[in-house]
């Protein structure tokens, strides 16, 4: 089931928007605004819906740090409010909401719109948290070509399960690495699959890979 997370101060708007669409999704709710973020990492949501007026977090500091976020970023915002919408919309766009309601709320229109928006294609969300972090790896596996290789390269981020580095050669989608921890002495991590991509036709490009297994080695754990 899809996951709705719903920020307002109103505990009975809360518990209407749980009553009308917790037949469809799954709702986490809250009435502390500056839980949101965290709410937003932990439960990994397909849509938030805020308040815009919040006491202490307001809805506009909010939708900018939602949409700051690497992970975040990515998650669709409406806004709800009681003000009028042509008054604060097109600010709230500019600081990454997606829509805009005014309540009372026209549940018919908000679920239509919803199934609308979780029914785009979109590009994979992340499921871990990355940190911005260089790391000096060593990659040995095959390029494009077939060719073995080993390759000493710098994370430009990390996470649990995968990281993005330069490379200066040609490797296809999928191809699999075997990733040490460069130092003094190696220290073998695990395997890794390139899944994107970047950079292409630059002199060297930016691969993501995912984590196929690990050790206890890798610089973060689930």
């Amino acid at each position: 089931m899809r996951k709705i997370l719903v920020v307002d101060d109103d505990e009975s708007m809360r518990g209407l928007v749980r009553m009308r669409l917790s037949d469809t999704y799954e709702v986490i709710d809250s009435g502390e605004p500056e839980e949101a973020v965290g709410l937003a990492l932990k439960h990994k949501p397909d849509v938030i819906l805020m308040d815009l007026m919040m006491p202490k977090f307001s809805g506009f500091e909010l939708c900018q740090s939602l949409h700051s976020l690497i992970y975040t970023s990515r998650i669709p915002i409406y806004v709800i409010t009681g003000e009028a919408s042509g008054k604060y919309q097109e600010h709230c766009q500019n600081l990454g909401a997606t829509g805009f309601f005014e309540k009372p709320l026209d549940f018919a229109q908000l679920k239509a719109r919803l199934e609308e928006e979780l029914n785009k294609t979109r590009p994979e969300r992340r499921q871990h948290v990355r940190v911005r972090m260089k790391v000096d790896l060593v990659l040995r596996g095959a390029d494009a070509n077939g060719k073995y290789f080993e390759q000493a390269t710098a994370t430009e981020n990390v996470s649990a399960c995968g990281f993005l580095c330069h490379c200066t050669l040609d490797l296809t989608k999928d191809a699999v690495v075997e990733v040490y921890l460069a130092g003094n002495q190696e220290r073998f991590v695990g395997r890794a699959r390139a899944v994107r991509k970047e950079s292409a036709g630059a002199p060297w490009q930016s691969y993501g890979f995912q984590l196929l297994d690990k050790n206890s080695n890798w610089v973060l754990q689930d």
